[in-house]
């Protein structure tokens, strides 16, 4: 018995907000003092480092869990299975259903109670629950749904991975050109095929690192909104993801049996691009090799950074034909990798 992905499924919103777009807006430091810099080279400043140029925000009406919905549609289609099969809904997202202007998340019922109700699964052995683990999310729930089906709890599973963050950012905060909207969804069940979930690994350092990412107040010091917003430290987690997810994706690797010249692509948490390109070439130097061409997708140019959607959606496109010059073929051994609030750390050995 392997455990395989055998659909995929994304949702990108329709709204592109773009770079040019965050010129009127007045960007403050942490402490509320003025950044003595045109918005013109704050935002250059912002693409060289991210590589980001647009992202995608949702329109006001949708929430959170109608665009984990819509994936899981997709992934459900493409899969080609009987939804009312389902043994599991995992949810991976941060965040909840934040409504256009609140500031409020809604949590209950779960994400994953709500799009197994968009979806009207009536079968209640078909178990949702949520899951809460920074934008390493949706890999934990892949993670998660191979210990179910290898354990013989289920046979077949639905992981979603599905975040609004454009609902959570500090308007006067730079690093909110970051954040961005979107979901990706599998299924992923037993099968005799050969190849799918080879090898895992997971890691939450929280002695130091913890609070590295947090929900914070607006830069704005005269603003008496009670209203929190996602922040971060990111000189810090620039460091910790530099150091810790290259020893996490060795580890990964040489518990697969696989060697390193056998690996075609990494997947790895649309975060930052010349982070990831750092945790890629240092994961290479550990093997004394130089980064071969093309072995690392991006989408984060046009779609940011939405968090725990990032890698389901990627995986989805690169397999649909929508990322220039990039394909997974068949025996193709594959890396996910991700790293996020916690702080955690976890990737994935998979063969297709």
């Amino acid at each position: 018995m392997n455990i395989k992905i055998t659909g995929t499924g994304s949702f990108i919103p329709s709204t592109v907000e773009k770079n040019e777009d965050f010129y009127n807006h007045e960007f403050l430091n942490a402490d509320g003092s003025k950044i003595n810099s045109p918005n013109e080279i704050i935002v250059d400043k912002f693409k060289a480092i991210t590589g980001i140029q647009e992202r995608r925000y949702i329109k006001p009406e949708l929430l959170n869990s109608d665009i984990a919905f819509f994936a899981a549609e997709k992934a459900i289609a493409d899969a080609k299975i009987d939804k009312e099969t389902l043994d599991y809904i995992i949810v991976a997202h941060n965040y909840g259903d934040v409504r256009h202007d609140a500031e409020q998340s809604d949590t209950v019922p779960s994400l994953a109670s709500r799009v197994k109700h968009l979806l009207q699964i009536k079968n209640p052995k078909c178990v949702g629950y949520d899951l809460l683990f920074g934008c390493p999310g949706w890999i934990e729930g892949v993670i998660q749904a191979n210990a179910f089906i290898k354990a013989g709890i289920a046979k077949r599973c639905l992981v979603i991975g599905s975040e609004t963050l454009s609902r959570v950012i500090d308007k006067h905060d730079r690093d909110s050109m970051i954040y961005s909207d979107g979901s990706g969804a599998v299924i992923i069940e037993e099968t005799n095929d050969e190849g799918g979930i080879i090898a895992h690994e997971s890691a939450t350092y929280a002695l130091d690192e913890a609070h590295f990412i947090y929900f914070g107040e607006t830069n704005k010091p005269e603003n008496t909104s009670q209203r929190r917003y996602i922040k971060m430290f990111g000189r810090k987690i620039y460091e910790f993801a530099l150091t810790n997810v290259p020893l996490a994706l060795k580890a990964c690797l040489e518990k697969s049996g696989f060697g390193i010249n056998d690996v075609k692509k990494i997947l790895i948490h649309q975060a930052n691009e010349k982070m990831d390109e750092a945790i890629v070439k240092r994961f290479y130097k550990l093997h004394d090799m130089k980064v071969p061409e093309g072995i690392m997708p991006m989408s984060i140019n046009k779609l940011g950074n939405s968090s725990v959607a990032t890698v389901p959606t990627l995986l989805d496109l690169i397999l649909k034909g929508e990322i220039e010059n990039q394909e997974i073929n068949k025996g193709d051994v594959i890396l996910f990798a991700s790293v996020g609030a916690g702080m955690n750390i976890n990737a994935i050995v998979y063969k297709y």
